[in-house]
């Protein structure tokens, strides 16, 4: 039980650490790429208003068809000196400084620039003032000459927006995060319960309160529990198979050793006489816990790819039967052709001849009768019957159960007549109870051919 709460714990535990790491991940990279679009968006922003805030530049550059040699043009549009701008060519060489990039002793911003323009943007450069800028790139084409205008902004303030953006993205991130875990909690409990729904259920079957899984499962767990109760039922099937053939077995072996006991209480007999006699029985035991083990390991299906020979089957089992209530001087005839064949194994006809033929033996007055034949249907009949009291009406379909008994004065558990119906049935055919005309009980069998 506790190993089976730390699996569980581990699984859930797995699942929890595998779906939030992947859920971060996710978060984290959605984040970074939300915060590097933003950058890029306020760049691009930036870049468009600085186009329209120096238009005149642009004007001044394209009416002189050069770069002019004083700056009192950009300076009267820059005069709150808001920007730092240098102008370069098309190789990036710095061809002028805006007054405010002098003050500051930025002579080589077109040439540090060059070496960070294959990068995306916004641009980011430390300069000589051991400043950091962000480098807005403005195309201005003059008399079919490229010039590039580079106009820089102290980053501290731009820097100060990001980490606020990027504070809030990932407090919102945090706040995703802990919705996801609540909701995982919720889907692993959710999740879980049919899970331990069967847990619960398999341990009322293993404490023997129920046989089987209930129904209204999941469907993606109906696979997993129909799957269960057909191994359950199988098991359940297997072990009754194993119960069943050892009482059958008991039952069988009991008549065995009673004709035993009568064979060497038998002073007529000689001892080499009753030491073959009692090796016949013993062979014979031996082949019925061979066939209950493989009936056990097998099932009735198992069992049923043979024919075997009637006649000396039945004349050697009255011969063991006689030994067995040889004070009762029963008169034992037989109606069987001597090549009759029984259409199964040998086991089964022991276990229908042996069980029916005690039975009349043992109720009988004085008669027992069997006959088998193949009848008008094609089908294999066989009949056994005696003079004992019958079977009444009401009785005749109970007694086949097992553990039911007609006649409780003689000792039995009930089980022979059950057999013989289980194996009927296993070929597909019939046991009836009728009433003989030697005015006893007769047992028809009878089994497609």
């Amino acid at each position: 039980m506790q190993l089976r709460l730390k699996f569980k714990k581990r699984l859930l535990t797995r699942m929890f650490l595998t779906s939030l790491s992947i859920i971060a991940l996710v978060g984290f990279g959605l984040a970074w790429m939300v915060n590097i679009l933003h950058a890029q968006n306020s760049y691009n922003e930036e870049t468009a208003q600085l186009i329209a805030e120096i238009p005149q530049v642009a004007a001044e550059l394209r009416e002189h068809d050069l770069i002019p040699d004083t700056s009192a043009w950009l300076e009267e549009n820059n005069k709150q000196e808001r920007y730092v701008i240098a102008s370069c060519d098309e190789k990036f060489k710095q061809v002028w400084t805006s007054s405010l990039a002098v003050d500051r002793g930025l002579f080589d911003t077109c040439e540090r620039f060059n070496e960070i323009r294959n990068d995306s943007p916004p641009y980011y450069l430390t300069m000589a003032d051991d400043r950091g800028y962000f480098v807005y790139l403005l195309a201005v084409e003059i008399a079919s000459v490229h010039y590039n205008l580079l106009v820089l902004k102290d980053a501290a303030k731009l820097e100060q927006e990001y980490s606020k953006f990027s504070k809030r993205t990932y407090i919102r991130l945090a706040m995703v995060l802990a919705l996801a875990l609540i909701l995982l909690v919720s889907a692993a409990y959710w999740g879980m319960r049919p899970l331990v729904r069967m847990q619960n259920e398999l341990q009322s079957i293993n404490q023997g309160k129920s046989k089987s899984l209930s129904e209204g499962y999941p469907v993606e767990l109906e696979g997993v529990t129909q799957a269960l109760n057909q191994m359950l039922q199988q098991s359940s099937a297997q072990q009754q198979r194993y119960q069943n053939a050892m009482n059958d077995l008991a039952h069988s072996l009991k008549t065995r050793l009673a004709a035993v006991h009568a064979i060497t209480d038998d002073a007529s007999l000689s001892k080499q006489s009753a030491s073959e006699k009692i090796m016949e029985q013993v062979s014979q035991m031996d082949q019925l816990v061979k066939y209950q083990l493989k009936r056990a390991m097998l099932g009735r299906q198992g069992l049923k790819q043979e024919q075997t020979v009637i006649a000396p089957l039945v004349d050697q089992l009255a011969q063991m039967l006689f030994k067995i209530y040889r004070d009762k001087q029963v008169q034992f005839s037989a109606s069987i052709p001597p090549s009759l064949m029984f259409p199964g194994n040998k086991g089964d006809l022991m276990e229908l001849c042996g069980n029916l033929m005690e039975n009349a033996f043992r109720l009988c007055i004085s008669q027992v009768h069997v006959s088998a034949q193949i009848n008008s249907h094609g089908e294999f009949e066989l009949i056994v019957e005696d003079d004992g009291p019958g079977v009444e009406e009401n009785l005749r379909q109970k007694i086949i159960q097992r553990g039911v008994r007609a006649d409780t004065q003689s000792p039995g558990q009930g089980i022979g007549l059950a057999v013989c119906d289980e194996i009927v049935h296993s070929y597909g055919g019939s046991l009836k109870i009728e009433e003989s005309h030697l005015e006893g009980a007769l047992f028809r069998i009878r089994i497609p051919v």
